[in-house]
């Protein structure tokens, strides 16, 4: 049995308590939230974000956070994006040398352009910082339906401890090296998912989905590999495999969000309605400066920008796409003539 700490209590980590208390897991949630706290020890249950599943008596809920902190095998991280600097920041005294923190979060920081993991390992130098991630929308997993992801750690000995703790008949694991590559595909994906949700709320059909799925995952392939991932990440479960599932998925928020924005709602409209953190529109604007950064062509996510961010509309943001100038899908070094 191992000693495990969620931070957070939105619903991955609450999808996430319930796997690892199944598991038969030693499970303690911490949130900076007094209201969100309170609400669980009562109902035992995240009413706004995963009505339904309900957290086992045997799952410990506290605000102390030095105490969710202290005598565990793993911390996993499952605030939100924009509070992973601040959490990691407020933990780092109370974390012991070599620590293992798992990100279960996606995004990346706009000012400096940091992977979450990469901000962890800054704020707490002294953790070990792995990240799990994969097509596993909490709502499943807190369900118990069947869940494939890959953890990426920076030793085989890390992954393969967290592989065999969080592994079950419902959730099963494979381990990878490339964390970079496992982050970028975790976090733009979400951007590709506001185009699929928008190219939904225009009533555009399944052929404008499969596109943007199949030059989506070409586009972040491509600024990964510039970054120095690696490309089969990309044609894994962190890479396609998320993409297919946000993409397509009623469980998505990313989704949800872009379908409102294609039927006319501003983004902050669409954020208010879906009520929840939509990390692509976080992620969007900190994909469009890599993009710039490492001189990679990423159309969709430019246009997402302009969408999101300059006012365009999004007939004319696909319309864009559609007309760029001819290009070739493979390199064209492999023609005969």
């Amino acid at each position: 049995m191992a000693k495990v700490s969620i931070l957070g209590c939105g619903a991955w980590g609450i999808g996430i308590a319930v796997l690892l208390n199944n598991n038969g897991h030693d499970v303690t949630m911490w949130s900076a939230l007094d209201r969100e706290i309170k609400a669980l020890k009562e109902k035992r249950e995240n009413e706004n974000s995963l009505k339904g599943v309900i957290l086992d008596e045997k799952i410990e809920i506290t605000s102390d956070i030095e105490a969710a902190c202290e005598d565990k095998d793993i911390i996993v991280m499952a605030v939100a994006s924009s509070f992973t600097r601040q959490t990691s920041a407020r933990i780092k005294s109370y974390i012991k040398e070599g620590q293992i923190i798992l990100n279960i979060g996606k995004g990346i920081e706009e000012k400096t352009l940091m992977t979450l993991t990469e901000i962890i390992e800054e704020e707490i130098v002294n953790a070990d910082v792995a990240v799990l991630s994969g097509p596993s929308h909490a709502e499943e997993v807190g369900r118990g339906k069947p869940t494939t992801c890959v953890v990426g750690a920076k030793s085989r000995k890390t992954a393969e401890f967290i592989q065999e703790i969080f592994m079950s008949n419902v959730f099963r694991v494979y381990t990878s090296p490339d964390i970079l590559g496992i982050e970028i595909g975790g976090s733009l994906k979400n951007v590709i998912a506001l185009a699929a949700g928008m190219a939904d709320g225009l009533g555009y059909g399944d052929n404008t989905k499969a596109a943007l799925i199949t030059r989506g995952i070409a586009e972040i392939t491509r600024l990964g590999v510039a970054m120095g991932a690696k490309t089969q990440t990309f044609a894994g479960l962190s890479g396609i495999g998320d993409l297919i599932v946000t993409c397509a998925s009623e469980h998505s928020r990313n989704r949800r969000a872009g379908v409102l924005i294609g039927q006319g709602k501003t983004s902050d409209e669409a954020m208010k309605e879906v009520n929840q953190v939509v990390e692509g529109v976080y992620s969007a604007k900190a994909g469009l400066l890599l993009s710039r950064k490492y001189n990679v062509s990423l159309p969709i996510i430019e246009q997402v920008c302009d969408v999101l961010f300059n006012g365009k509309d999004v007939k004319m943001a696909v319309n864009d796409l559609m007309l760029r100038d001819k290009t070739s899908e493979i390199s064209d070094k492999y023609w005969n003539d």
